[in-house]
């Protein structure tokens, strides 16, 4: 079914009355979880994957986009209003975004973050349903190490890309690598990393390794380092956007989509990266580059457009390839497997409407979330004056029962407490979650994929890098790193925030694509000062 006819089909099916309130519900479940900082698209979908396994599968993956890009939204309303990104794509969103709120232009600043996220969600899911045929038509002609070349790729990139150090990501991707070997090797047959516990011989449920890390890990880590028990909200104020405000921010949206979507293609590292690139280049162009730091208009425009467009831009290598580039994709991808259904090339073909139907979803979802949300961003507001042991508390009680729901099992229960301090330990010493994600999620597909080509050529190691697409691969991966590492010698994007007033420095070393319950207030530590702390995290990046 070729691209736009296949997404018109799709658009047939989500605006059927049961899956637009799928959408809606999913829109405002996203819009929450984006507010409330501590849940992210990627731990409220594996929460609620449990409960929609009596839910028709397009219905469900509807909710599942739904909540997606609600979650993007909302977490662009905390960065604004609170400075506190609701998830790591909305951290360059916080730099002007909160000084326009100091201002008293909060709600300027928030329409642009919304109507940009339209425009840039709606351009990028265009480019999808083109791309994706595209791209199914090559990948049907690729081979087992073809496909292992792709994966090594996704594995190096998102952990030497994300977070503040390419070793630390390493050392998360290869702990998330050891956790995908835990239960019965499926070739042999044997015990792998069980320790003897019974339970563990069907390997650690994904849900529980993600409700752990994302929820309980990052409670923890709140409630040794958190000290004041209210957030501190911008008033909401000011006009929607004028005419000026228009002009400025339309070719921002324009250049923000042309950035995002290509990098949430190719594993780049989440959003973090495509809307710290569409920020600095906006600070070229402008000719008010001193405005920048001071509440531009176009240092949100920008950045919230690239993020959306980066959204869209990872739904294409997994739904045509089975490789998920972020954390929200991989968990996308366990719903997928929880369903019984492959994704891959074959998957436009044996599921073609339910990919249609998600596809047009993401436009519907987009345009709910502007007519909806935007008038309603006072409500929304009001949430976050909560007490934090209240939410919190309502948090750990969620994630309890997710992980319960998950299995079944008192066993899991305790798994998630445990991987919890291991989530509590990788923040607090700065060690990116969303490595550890993929590598657990991606490490089995990665192992039939590399036993394969090897039952295949005989047992010949060589064949890993026989054809022409493996040395295309490994070229341009090589390029790759070696352009970051010259690229590290300039400024870093440290630097460059704290340059302009951005952030404090306590914050910016922490920037990693997970969801984060709040911006770090760093309270004396082990005995050290915030300013020590900080100088400390420079020293070891260094």
């Amino acid at each position: 079914m070729p691209g736009l006819e296949g997404l018109m089909h799709g658009f047939e099916l989500a605006f059927q009355p049961q899956n637009l309130i799928f959408a809606l519900i999913g829109t405002i479940v996203g819009t929450l979880v984006g507010v409330l900082p501590g849940i992210g698209p990627a731990l409220t979908i594996a929460l609620l994957l449990p409960l929609t396994y009596s839910v028709d599968p397009s219905a469900a993956f509807i909710m599942f986009a739904g909540i997606y890009y609600g979650a993007m939204y909302g977490g662009s309303t905390t960065a604004i209003l609170l400075k506190t990104p609701g998830e790591s794509g909305s951290v360059i969103t916080a730099i002007d975004g909160n000084r326009m709120a100091r201002m008293g232009r909060g709600a300027t600043a928030l329409a642009t973050a919304a109507i940009g996220s339209f425009v840039a969600g709606t351009i990028a899911t265009m480019l999808v349903a083109f791309f994706a045929p595209w791209i199914v038509d090559i990948a049907v002609q690729l081979g087992p190490q073809d496909y292992l070349a792709l994966m090594v790729v996704a594995f190096l990139t998102v952990s030497a890309l994300v977070g503040s150090s390419p070793l630390r990501g390493l050392i998360s991707m290869a702990v998330g690598l050891a956790i995908s070997l835990v239960g019965i090797d499926f070739q042999s047959g044997q015990q792998r990393l069980t320790f003897g516990l019974l339970p563990l011989l069907d390997g650690i449920d994904t849900v529980v390794l993600i409700v752990a890390l994302f929820a309980i890990g990052e409670l923890f880590y709140v409630v040794a380092h958190q000290s004041t028990l209210l957030f501190k909200v911008m008033p909401f104020a000011g006009r929607w956007m004028n005419r000026e405000d228009w002009r400025r921010s339309w070719k921002p949206w324009l250049r923000g989509t042309a950035i995002g979507f290509p990098l949430g293609v190719i594993p780049a590292g989440g959003s973090e990266i495509p809307t710290f690139l569409s920020y600095t280049l906006e600070r070229r162009l402008s000719k008010r580059p001193e405005e920048f730091g001071h509440g531009a208009i176009e240092g949100v425009a920008g950045p919230e457009a690239a993020n959306n467009a980066n959204a869209a831009g990872t739904m294409v290598p997994l739904l045509t390839l089975g490789i998920p580039t972020s954390a929200t994709a991989a968990v996308i991808l366990v719903a997928f497997q929880q369903y019984g259904i492959q994704t891959g090339p074959q998957l436009l073909e044996t599921n073609g409407p339910l990919v249609w139907s998600l596809i047009a979803s993401l436009v519907v979802a987009n345009a709910i979330l502007l007519l909806l949300n935007l008038p309603l961003v006072g409500l929304w507001v009001k949430l976050l004056k909560i007490p934090k042991p209240y939410m919190f508390a309502g948090i750990a009680t969620f994630a309890v029962l997710g992980a319960y729901a998950a299995g079944g099992s008192t066993f899991d229960v305790g798994l998630l407490l445990v991987l919890g301090v291991l989530g509590y330990v990788m923040r607090r010493f700065g060690y990116p979650v969303s490595p550890l994600i993929v590598g657990a999620i991606l490490g089995p597909i990665a192992e039939v994929q590399f036993r394969r080509a090897l039952d295949i050529a005989g047992g010949d190691p060589a064949t890993l890098i026989s054809t022409p697409f493996t040395w295309a691969i490994y070229g341009t991966l090589a390029l790759v790193f070696i352009l970051t590492f010259a690229l590290r010698r300039r400024p870093s994007k440290r630097d460059v925030l704290v340059e302009v007033g951005a952030l404090p420095t306590s914050l910016v070393p922490t920037i990693e694509a997970v969801p984060t319950i709040e911006a770090p207030e760093r309270t004396p530590v082990d005995g050290r000062t915030p300013d020590r702390e900080a100088a400390r995290t420079q020293s070891d990046r260094q």
